[in-house]
């Protein structure tokens, strides 16, 4: 039988709207550097543009830390974290180019084998054909999209600590944080559907040749605005 709600559980599901709310502000400020790197952020002054008490900021700053958005120091409160340094960068792109072309390929055999689909990736494609403009309310929902096609590859593959060690690193928040213009996105978007091509086909080299292309174009479009 279905629940019914009363009208106790209405300030529940209000707090947790607020809260996704006040997250998805602070998360904008802190993407489009509103927030600059490395200052500092107070959950009064917060509150206080926001115009919302201070619980739904303490627990959004903590969701943060947990993105590696931001960081808390001891005694002082929160500051968000710095970008990605062209080592960090690197450190990051030599992690993905270990673990994604990998994964592609397996995918691929899997799909080969039968033993995966590769609908889900093409039905991702089919969702964006364009890339939004710059600014995290426009393309937020291109992170979304390259979460989903990368995380959709990784599931493909059937490695499960692949997958969960890749989701730890946040890193498509930190490298559009980094740099994000139209060109970045339609980029991506045209070298997912190569991607995408090769797994469907169960085109084995050809999935990993395609995701190292991939990854090696997107660490080269970031690499000259990243700070040594």
């Amino acid at each position: 039988m279905p629940r019914v709600s009363t009208p106790r559980d209405v300030p529940a599901l209000s707090r947790r709207v607020l809260a996704d709310d006040v997250f998805e502000a602070l998360t904008g400020l802190v993407m489009d550097h509103v927030v600059a790197p490395g200052e500092r952020m107070s959950i009064d002054g917060l509150a206080a543009r926001l115009g919302v008490s201070p619980t739904p900021v303490r627990e959004s700053l903590a969701r943060l830390e947990a993105l590696g958005l931001a960081r808390k120091e001891p005694l002082r409160g929160y500051r968000a974290t710095p970008l990605l340094s062209r080592a960090e960068l690197d450190d990051l792109f030599d992690f993905r180019l270990l673990v994604e072309p990998w994964a592609a390929g397996r995918a691929a055999r899997a799909v080969r084998r039968g033993d995966g689909d590769a609908a889900a990736l093409t039905g991702l494609l089919a969702e964006m054909t364009v890339a939004p403009t710059a600014g995290y309310d426009h393309y937020r929902a291109m992170t979304e999209h390259d979460v989903r096609f990368h995380d959709t590859v990784l599931a493909l593959a059937g490695n499960d600590h692949a997958r969960q060690a890749f989701a730890r690193t946040h890193c498509h928040l930190h490298i559009f944080r980094l740099h994000y213009v139209q060109q970045v996105g339609s980029s991506a978007l045209a070298e997912h559907a190569v991607v995408a091509e090769a797994v469907q086909a169960g085109a084995v080299r050809d999935a990993e040749a395609a995701m190292r292309a991939h990854l090696r174009a997107s660490r080269d479009r970031l690499r000259p605005v990243a700070a040594d």
